[in-house]
């Protein structure tokens, strides 16, 4: 005998016999539903007082029969049939509505996280009779941003929309959107941002605008942002339960692959809002320690990344293989791989010591390098800097090198050193080094300590800045703070404003003053007589490094 779902606790039993009566009902599969089974349902529901619903599929048979309370009724599960991008369910909702009210917010959210193909309400009338027809379908991507379309009709007589056809013409549409989309071959993401917690909303506007471009540096798609203003956050999902299901539904309508929170989820949050839905989520730290991986050229920077990747993933390694399959694999699951990222906690741990002990080796002779390279009496310049803001377009501009500069976030991880010979037959070591970023996880700055090793016997620290960014007050804050936990801000620095050639004349220039800074175009080379003045007094005028030394 076919199970009647929902609140049935308190129903007489000629009521169960009639609700499972219902199952042996059919419709033509073009009816959205019968006059018959209309008044079926409408029926029960004034007699129980109780919302009454039937799952049909394209056939026309009834696949689940649902009671709920006279607000509303929860559906049983589904299951993932046909489900998918581009498919509906292959099910349509009709059900009773005892107040006459429209569509509801529930409704409408069960129609697109399902994917069913229509959702209808039946207004009941005080006679138990059938009235108005309520009824939506989800629509493709349109200029309107509009995720479902609503009609009413006076009565289940007057229905003339076409159920089945409806639906198969939906699935083409869905499916030659995404063929379109895929053209690309680029993951699609949704950016999430929040606001509140001590954090104005321009602060955190910027720090979604840098989100954005983190995630460009991957290589995803942004197809939308989201900007959620929150006093506390939610403790499951980061932005409540009612903001995720609005992202859902933006996420299904835009065909998202993944949704990119810019803070940092708790594995419980993770593990919650994974449940939600079918998507792959990342916070923020993923996302950079995925652009670390893809950047990491050497084998010691991807020992590195290895680490860093594998502290992360430890707390969240709690046995669902549903939830770690979405962790693999695509943005946000290089590095150690599917096959590591799925074995036991023992074995990570046993990985993560093993990569400690050889990173703690690679310190040990990068420290004898650096004593041989001491031992020859050359000062060393290192540029430091948040992430693109031009340190290794100014380190080719120095040394005439060829270093790779892009426009991009991290796009040098491993050190670089290069002589330069200053104007008075003098040479220095100049070092660039990876770039900061606000946030920057702690696991990653961890397991690059071994590079950032090379800052401690800088004589001289080269703080690159970029002057056309608006943000370059808070950037130069998040700089200060991680040079401060490596234990350097008792090292000098030169504050270098870069890129003064995107501004209006003099006002780079002018920025540097009030500054006490150097105004410098790495691209046009203009400044860098003035820097080189001001590191030849740093270090050997003002005593920094002897003046035997160096040739001088």
């Amino acid at each position: 005998m076919q199970e009647v779902h929902g609140n049935i606790l308190g129903l007489k039993q000629s009521q169960l016999h009639a609700l499972r009566r219902t199952y042996r009902r059919r419709v033509d599969p073009d009816e959205v539903i019968s006059p018959e089974l209309a008044r079926h349902l409408t029926a029960l529901s004034r007699e129980t007082n109780r919302q009454v619903g039937v799952l049909l599929d394209r056939k026309g048979d009834v696949q689940a029969v649902i009671v709920g309370d006279a607000r509303k009724l929860t559906l049983p599960d589904v299951g993932r049939a046909r489900a998918g991008s581009h498919r509906l369910r292959g099910l349509r909702l009709v059900h009773t509505h005892l107040d006459g009210e429209p569509l509801t917010r529930d409704d409408h959210t069960d129609l697109a996280l399902l994917r069913l193909d229509l959702v209808a309400a039946l207004e009941v009338g005080e006679d138990g009779l059938p009235g108005q027809v309520h009824l939506a379908h989800l629509l493709p991507e349109n200029p309107q941003g509009a995720l479902w379309k609503d009609e009413r009709v006076p009565s289940v007589h007057e229905l003339s929309y076409d159920a089945r056809a409806g639906a198969l013409a939906l699935e083409e549409e869905f499916a030659r959107a995404q063929t379109a989309r895929r053209t690309g071959g680029r993951e699609r993401a949704i950016l999430v941002g929040v606001g509140g917690r001590g954090r104005s909303r321009a602060e955190a506007e910027a720090s979604l605008a840098e989100l954005r471009e983190l995630a460009r540096t991957a290589g995803v798609e942004v197809i939308d942002a989201v900007l959620q203003q929150r006093r506390e956050v939610d403790p499951r999902t980061l932005i409540g339960k009612g903001k995720l299901e609005d992202v859902l539904l933006r996420s299904m309508q835009l065909m998202a692959d993944l949704i990119v929170f810019d803070a940092d989820l708790s594995p419980s949050q993770a593990i919650h809002v994974a449940e939600a839905t079918s998507l792959k989520i990342l916070d923020r730290t993923q996302l950079i320690l995925d652009i670390f991986a893809q950047r990491a050229q050497s084998a010691d920077g991807k020992l590195q990344v290895e680490l860093a990747q594998l502290k992360y993933l430890y707390p969240r390694l709690v046995g669902r293989d549903d939830s770690l399959s979405r962790l693999a694999g695509g943005i946000g699951g290089r590095g150690p791989g599917e096959t590591k990222l799925e074995i036991d906690r023992r074995r990570v741990r046993d990985r993560i010591t093993q990569l400690e002990r050889r990173i703690e080796a690679l310190s040990g002779s990068r420290a004898v390098r650096r004593k041989q390279r001491n031992e020859n009496g050359l000062p060393v310049l290192s540029i430091v800097g948040y992430t693109n803001a031009g340190k290794s377009t100014l380190l080719n501009a120095l040394t005439g090198s060829a270093v790779v500069a892009e426009d991009v976030l991290f796009a040098t991880l491993d050190p670089t050193s290069r002589r330069l010979r200053f104007p008075r037959d003098r040479e220095v070591i100049v070092t660039d080094t990876v770039g900061f970023i606000r946030d920057l996880p702690e696991d990653l700055v961890n397991a690059f300590r071994a590079t950032l090793e090379e800052l401690h016997d800088a004589d001289l620290l080269l703080h690159v800045v970029d002057a056309s960014d608006p943000r370059l007050d808070a950037q130069v804050e998040a700089v200060e703070k991680i040079l401060g936990g490596l234990g350097l801000l008792g090292v000098p620095r030169v504050l270098v404003f870069n890129k003064i050639d995107r501004l209006p004349p003099g006002q780079g220039e002018e920025l540097a003053h009030l500054r006490d800074g150097v105004a410098v175009s790495a691209v046009e080379r203009r400044g860098l007589e003035e820097l080189l003045a001001r590191c030849d007094r740093l270090l050997w005028r003002e005593g920094r490094v002897a003046f035997g030394e160096a040739g001088g």
